[in-house]
C-alpha cells in the first residue's frame, strides 16, 4: 500500500439546499454545489471533529476516574480569498461561495473529501467523505490585511456526519 500525500487532495463543495438524505448525498449533488477546494487557504481550513463531551459518572466503589464519551463535537471555518473583476467591483461569477456564506445566520451543508483523488476531480458514489453536514455562517471577519484580500467565515456545526459516503443514484 502507498501512503499519499494530502497536497491538494483536499475537495470541500457546499450545498445551499439541503440534500435528500445529508448523511449520503449524491455525486449528482455533490457535483451541482459550490466547489471551494480552489478558494479556501489550507492554512486554517478547518473542518473537523474535536474531542466529544466527557460524561464523569462512575460508582462509588471506583478509584480514579472512568470518563464515558459524550455528545461529539465539531470545528468549522474557512477563509475565503476575495475575487475581484478586471477594471474594479466584485467579481460576483467567480464569487458564489462568498454569496452563499456572507451572511451571519446562513445555513450549508458541507462535505469534505480527502483521498487520493485530486480536489478537481469531480465526486462520484463511493467516495469517501471523512465529514460532511450542515453548519451556520458567523459573520465574515477580516484578517490581518497582509497578502490578498480575504475573509474568515467561522461557522458552528448543527449535524455533522462523520466517515459516510457518496451515495449512488440521482
Amino acid at each position: 500500500m502507498a501512503r499519499v500525500l494530502a497536497d491538494g487532495k483536499t475537495k470541500f463543495t457546499i450545498l445551499t439546499t439541503k440534500p435528500v438524505n445529508p448523511a449520503a448525498p449524491t455525486a449528482t449533488e455533490l457535483n451541482a454545489g459550490i466547489d471551494l477546494s480552489c478558494d479556501i487557504l489550507t492554512s486554517d481550513f478547518t473542518w473537523t471533529a474535536t474531542d466529544s463531551d466527557k460524561i464523569a459518572e462512575k460508582a462509588l466503589c471506583d478509584k480514579g476516574n472512568s470518563n464515558a464519551i459524550g455528545a461529539g463535537n465539531y470545528s468549522a471555518g474557512i477563509t475565503l480569498w476575495r475575487k475581484y473583476a478586471t477594471g474594479g467591483g466584485p467579481d460576483t461569477a467567480a464569487e458564489t461561495g462568498w454569496a452563499a456564506l456572507l451572511e451571519k445566520g446562513s445555513e450549508v451543508y458541507g462535505y469534505a473529501r480527502e483521498s487520493d483523488k485530486d480536489s478537481t476531480e469531480a465526486w462520484e458514489a463511493a467516495d469517501e467523505i471523512y465529514l460532511g453536514g450542515s453548519v451556520v455562517t458567523d459573520t465574515p471577519q477580516r484578517t490581518d490585511g497582509s497578502g490578498f484580500v480575504k475573509r474568515r467565515i467561522p461557522m458552528e456545526p448543527q449535524r455533522m456526519y462523520d466517515n459516510i459516503v457518496v451515495a449512488a443514484g440521482a
